[in-house]
């Protein structure tokens, strides 16, 4: 096996990393990732104790401890092209030895939780509510670029989506991709689930009309009558389809968990998330501590 090109591993001078900047070692086994900088210290603040923190452009990681479990809070910024880096470099550092370019013998897997916010699609979804993410998905295009493929369960759910909102072929051909399994009984008692959408943008993709008008003008409309098997789409944000597809790709375990912040069926908005996200918070570490 030949050594990966540094055109394509790209290191920093020191050795980490390109984007995240990071050493293997200064990650943990469970990452839980969050779209705002800020969030980071949320949950660091949280740690027993902090062992080491990094920034480099908008990805920010703290690595730490809490009830004695070792935990890394990572910012990806928005978007399933951050998404697209972040993972790649998470796998990078626990599958390829850095220092001669070459995969590992044995493969490392990584539990990654994304902690979001997101607008429901649902009447009966108040706003300062939890959604955990069933399955993602994408209109984002990403995993088309990775040949992903759907398992039979995803495949016949997508068929229903695809037949039911019956998309203009100008957009991205959705994907659809399960959480893992094991993290999302973990987390998902008392939570809504669903199918969460994910946009490749704020405005137009996920429906919103200021100065343009989206293609699909009736595109939340689509969403909210759709029903398949128990199945709904409750949700949008802008990165669960590309965490789930990456990572089941690369051999890791991922699920994610939102705070309600709008209601777009009602058209209301979070007074104040932030104790909401707070205690999202806290629940997390404390189901995955456990």
């Amino acid at each position: 096996m030949k050594a990966i090109p540094s055109s394509e591993l790209v290191l920093n001078p020191d050795g980490s990393i390109y984007h995240l900047k990071l050493h293997p070692e200064q990650i943990a086994d469970t990452v839980i990732v969050v779209g705002d900088q800020g969030r980071v210290e949320t949950i660091s603040a949280h740690f027993d104790h902090i062992e080491h923190k990094v920034q480099n452009r908008e990805f920010v990681t703290h690595t730490g401890t809490y009830k004695g479990k070792r935990f890394t809070a990572l910012s990806t910024g928005i978007g399933t092209d951050n998404i697209d880096i972040v993972l790649n470099e998470l796998d990078a550092l626990v599958n390829i030895d850095l220092k001669n370019r070459m995969l590992k013998e044995n493969h490392h897997t990584l539990n990654i939780i994304r902690i979001g916010t997101s607008g429901t699609l649902m009447k009966d979804i108040p706003v300062d509510s939890v959604v955990i993410s069933k399955h993602g998905l994408g209109f984002d295009g990403l995993m088309h670029f990775y040949g992903f493929q759907e398992n039979e369960q995803e495949k016949v759910i997508l068929q229903a989506i695809n037949q039911q909102l019956a998309l203009p072929e100008i957009l991205n051909k959705p994907y659809l991709v399960e959480a893992d399994e094991t993290l999302f009984n973990i987390l998902k008692p008392d939570y809504f689930e669903g199918i969460t959408a994910t946009a490749s943008g704020f405005y137009g993709p996920q429906g919103r009309t200021l100065r343009l008008t989206p293609a699909v003008a009736d595109l939340n409309e689509r969403m909210m009558e759709f029903t398949f098997q128990g199945n709904q789409i409750t949700n949008f944000e802008m990165e669960t389809s590309a965490l789930y597809g990456l990572s089941r790709m690369l051999g890791h375990r991922a699920c994610t968990v939102c705070a309600i912040i709008a209601n777009r069926a009602t058209l209301e908005y979070s007074k104040n998330y932030k104790p909401v996200i707070e205690n999202l918070v806290k629940s997390v570490l404390d189901r995955l501590s456990a």
